[in-house]
């Protein structure tokens, strides 16, 4: 039904329609009013006289098993499993409770006739709106029509051209059942395959999690493969040699090579200009050196089209070399500038083309780039129109390569103002966008053969003619055509006459040493993960995988992210570096020979059979039912496994055995002491890889084992799952007679039981004891005053002041502690837990002078203002705040602060003036950088950190140091300053 006749036949009963995000809602209300009449806004809905729109927030509903099926952690053995239910349950999201509530009373709304999925257009936004209309109907189905909005640009046009183009409910299931199939199936194996070798993997006490997933255990394999490579590597010596001719005309470099040699499979390390020994490259370089050569020369003009355009994975992959940014980060950006901006169409596709019928479009867009003011943008798209450059192309538009969405463009709307890394962005979408509809670029390459005796040199010069789309990149281009001085690459060369004998000035052998292949970033991951397919042997599988590859463009990113966040892998720099928990997964899969859900086989196959299932070949039944008999397979071969180790490739340590100096070797479960022969039973020393769920890296229980303590180490597990943070210590038992592992929490009044004496002597102060004054230090594993423990200057305590360094889960960083010290409160923290209901939730913690302790102080969004100190924590404003009552402090910790005592503070306290630097005007070098407006200091480094970040200008090998670019240069005075010191530098900015 079109907008006309929807608007028309509104007396039936509206039409509710359901965007994925709030932010789409606003788009579709604002493309319909011009057509379909005003919209009234309401909390939750926008509503005229036709329609309803309103919106989730991504996912509000998640499936899980039924009560009776489900199984809770502490029951994660093999006799709950498998878990395979006969049907699905649906539970509310928790965080987005009442937004799924206000859309299900919206679509059970008498009135309400119709339903518009207005979802992303992709299996994901068809999974997101039919979960919805599922819980709406409850019991029996809400049963009212169902139309699909398909968007693929975000434009006011574009949006009512898809509601004058609806698809049916009918043509949208098979894409629903390949969605919930999706959905379901990777329930069945994530869920069974975590418990399965969680429940192996804690079979001798503890709990062990271990993570497995359809799509982040093949990820997981690629990066786990390639390190077993660089550490099996064996480096090998070999040479090049390099020479200088001198021709009539100048010099020109060249390098040896055997134009015999042939390609050896099995040694990819041998090449025509490599010589294994030092010996015969001498040889050769005191055989030609002086001597006369002759010289015969190709020349030809090549030709270089420019890539093409942009799919998500490209985008993130591209983004990532040039700029560091994370696939996450990317997708985010790209996400923004689709939503917000509508200045990119939609981004998470995997087509690199465009339709066949869109080269009017590209027209109109090229006409707005012309026009648009972009001047760095602007010149070239008014060449390509003046040239006529836009022609129809199948290398650009091709119907297909093109599947439920297009290629990544910019739309006929330019955008307002952006932030710099969305303007990089942008700016790397439409080079892309104007550069493949310009020629190629031409180049004359040249290759030249210079014989001395019977030995061989090779020159390659390439000179750029005409620079084609390369002109849109400007300086940038100059990578294209590196002027290389090896003597093998692009470079302009001297010309030789034909006939010319040319003379061998110097030669030199060059001492190399083979590399291993290089970590996978990002971008080198995401290429892995796109070409997955390229490994599967299986034709169709590997056809269905070509279109998807390992996840989609839309999940790699947070697969990625997950797989870190999981300890999993680090990110460490620009690469992604697997952990020993990773290598110990991949261990026990290839042991208990389920090897499956670590080859990306697995998803080739899936992808095949859910692409029949949206072709209406396979039915949901056939395929659920191969899923659950798969699951039963996999948890069969854990419960089955009855050996006391699983095979693998297990490490033998440099350290000695703390307790009789023999050998100690790494098997699945332990590291153990095998005696002074290292095969033998040992002393009895050992312990387990995995303590309390984390697992030990090599270099960790080498440093252990030296130094008989490690730590503070993170990640570790308790018995009910809570996350700590803790040192650990090999003891000597004098009950076993031999060395144990223990737990050290970093008892910090062990110095005052003892009388030892601690030290600051070498730290920087956080700032003043908001109890006496006194300076404020990092001890053990939290803040305490000076003061608070034995020191040299004062051997007897006199103050209680102190706080931990992680307060349920969220770990307090030292800056922010300076600014509660400075302040009187941190800023909003997101990732404190609740011991409670197990919750996230976000507070700022502040210094509660009543209850004389650090409270909590929550977001004004959720609770009314709460009065709390915000000054200085001076001994003056520490002594005045002994009489005011601070409520936000009070309902932190259950105390309940009376209301006329918080009037009669209001009363007589004065009002306070701004925190300092509020309204302040930056100096015109930070100006530069965030703005000339009058800010808050506060703001202005939320705003110097965004400006960090997206720049990716924290120092790769220390995350603590921030590295000036030509802006913060000005800012800083000196190439590279610590986070700790930003306020001080600000306040010096601020007028």
């Amino acid at each position: 039904m079109t907008i006309a006749e929807n608007t028309k036949t509104a007396v039936a009963g509206k039409t509710l329609v359901i965007a994925e995000k709030p932010s789409v809602a606003q788009d579709i209300v604002r493309a319909l009013t011009p057509v379909a009449g005003k919209f009234e806004k309401h909390d939750e809905h926008f509503e005229n006289d036709a329609y309803v729109v309103s919106s989730a927030v991504g996912h509000l509903l998640e499936i899980q098993a039924p009560e009776a099926y489900d199984v809770k952690r502490g029951k994660w053995s093999f006799a709950h499993l498998p878990v395979i239910p006969p049907h699905f349950d649906l539970k509310p999201v928790d965080k987005t409770k009442s937004r799924l509530n206000a859309v299900v009373k919206l679509a059970k709304r008498k009135d309400v006739g119709q339903l518009i999925n207005a979802c992303d257009a992709g299996r994901e936004g068809e999974l997101i709106f039919r979960l919805i209309e599922q819980y709406a109907g409850g019991a029996k189905p809400l049963d009212k029509p169902v139309s699909r909005l398909w968007l693929q640009s975000m434009t006011p046009q574009a949006i009512r051209d898809g509601f004058n183009a609806l698809r049916s409910n009918t043509q949208m299931q098979p894409l629903a059942d390949a969605a919930r199939c999706r959905s379901e199936a990777d329930w069945l194996v994530g869920i069974n395959g975590t418990r399965a070798m969680t429940a192996f993997n804690s079979r001798d006490g503890g709990f062990f999690l271990t993570t497995v997933g359809r799509v982040q255990t093949p990820t997981l394999s690629v990066v786990v493969e390639r390190e077993e490579l660089i550490r099996g590597f064996v480096s090998r010596d070999y040479w090049e040699i390099h020479a200088s001719f001198a021709a009539q005309a100048g010099d020109y470099p060249a390098k040896w090579f055997n134009p015999a040699w042939k390609k050896e499979a099995d040694d990819p390390e041998k090449k025509a200009d490599r010589v294994w020994t030092q010996q015969e490259a001498q040889a050769i370089a005191d055989a030609v050196r002086g001597q006369q050569a002759t010289v015969t020369e190709e020349s030809k003009p090549t030709t270089q089209a420019s890539p093409l355009l942009f799919d998500l994975t490209s985008l993130q992959r591209e983004a990532n070399g040039k700029f560091g940014f994370s696939a996450k980060t990317t997708l985010s950006i790209a996400q923004s500038l689709y939503e917000r901006h509508k200045a990119l169409t939609y981004p998470r596709t995997d087509s690199r083309a465009l339709p066949e019928d869109y080269v009017p479009v590209v027209k109109q867009t090229f006409e707005m780039l012309a026009n648009s003011g972009m001047r760095h943008l602007a010149p070239h798209a008014l060449t390509a129109l003046n040239n006529n450059y836009i022609r129809p192309s199948k290398r650009i538009f091709d119907n297909s390569k093109v599947s439920d969405h297009f290629a990544i463009i910019p739309t006929l709307q330019a955008p307002g103002e952006l932030s710099e890394a969305e303007q990089k962005l942008y700016d790397l979408v439409v080079k892309r966008f104007l550069a493949v509809f310009f020629p190629s670029a031409e180049y004359q390459v040249t290759t030249r053969i210079s014989k001395a005796l019977e030995h061989h040199f090779k020159t390659e010069g390439k000179v750029l003619v005409k620079p084609g789309w390369l002109a849109i990149y400007g300086k940038e281009a100059a990578d294209e055509v590196a002027d290389a001085k090896d003597g093998d690459k692009g470079q302009s060369l001297v010309p030789v006459a034909p006939g010319e004998k040319v003379n061998t000035e110097s030669v030199d052998p060059k001492g190399l040493k083979t590399r291993p292949p290089a970590r996978y970033s990002e971008a080198t991951l995401l290429g892995a993960m796109e070409g997955a397919g390229k490994t599967v042997e299986d034709d169709e599988l590997r056809q269905a995988m070509q279109e998807k590859g390992l996840g989609t463009p839309a999940t790699r990113a947070s697969i990625i992210e997950g797989l870190i966040s999981e300890k999993y892998m680090l990110r460490e720099g620009r690469e992604l570096i697997p952990t020993a928990k990773a290598f110990q997964l991949m261990t026990l899969l290839r042991g208990l020979g389920v090897e499956e859900l670590s080859k990306a086989e697995l998803t080739g196959e899936w992808e095949y059979k859910l692409s029949q299932m949206e072709q209406g070949k396979l039915s949901r039944a056939a395929f659920m039912a191969e899923i659950a008999a798969m699951t039963e397979h996999i948890v069969k071969k854990a419960k089955e496994y009855d050996r006391d180790t699983v095979p693998g490739n297990y490490a033998t340590l440099n350290s000695p055995c703390p307790n009789c100096g023999g050998v100690v070797k790494e098997n699945y479960r332990r590291y153990a002491c095998t005696g002074a022969d290292g095969h033998s039973e040992g002393c009895g020393f050992s312990f387990g890889k995995t303590p309390a769920g984390r697992t030990f890296e090599l270099a960790e229980v080498e440093q252990f084992l030296r130094d008989k303590k490690i730590g503070p180490l993170d990640g570790f597990r308790s018995k009910a799952g809570w996350p700590f943070t803790a040192e650990m210590v090999i003891k000597f038992d004098e009950e076993a007679k031999n060395y144990k592992l223990e737990f050290d929490f970093g008892d910090d009044k062990k110095g005052e039981e003892t009388g030892e004496l601690v030290d600051f002597g070498e730290q920087t102060s956080l700032g003043a004891c908001p109890k006496c004054g006194a300076a404020v230090f990092e001890h053990g594993k939290n803040y305490v005053c000076e003061k608070s423990v034995p020191t040299d200057a004062q051997p007897t305590p006199s103050c209680d002041f102190k706080t931990g360094q992680i307060i349920l889960q969220q770990p307090i960083e030292r800056e922010q502690m300076t600014k509660l010290l400075s302040t009187g409160k941190t800023d909003l923290l997101d990732k404190f837990v609740s011991m409670r209901t197990r919750r996230n939730f976000k507070a700022m913690l502040v210094w509660d002078a009543t209850a004389d302790k650090v409270n909590f102080e929550f977001a004004p969004s959720k609770f009314p203002p709460r009065k709390t100190a915000a000054a200085p924590l001076t001994r003056a404003a520490v002594a005045s705040k002994k009489t005011a009552a601070s409520p936000g402090g009070a309902r932190a910790t259950g105390t309940k602060a009376t209301k006329p005592a918080a009037k009669k503070t209001a009363a007589k306290t004065p009002r306070k003036a701004p925190a300092a630097g509020a309204g302040s005007t930056p100096s015109a070098a930070l100006a530069a950088v965030i703005g000339a407006e009058p800010i808050a200091r506060a703001q202005v480094i939320k705003k110097l950190w965004d400006y960090i970040k997206a720049n990716n200008l924290q120092d790769a090998t220390n995350k603590r140091a921030i590295n000036a670019d030509a802006k913060l240069l000005a800012v800083f005075g000196q190439p590279q300053v610590s986070m700790f010191e930003l306020a001080g530098i600000v306040g010096k900015h601020l007028g």
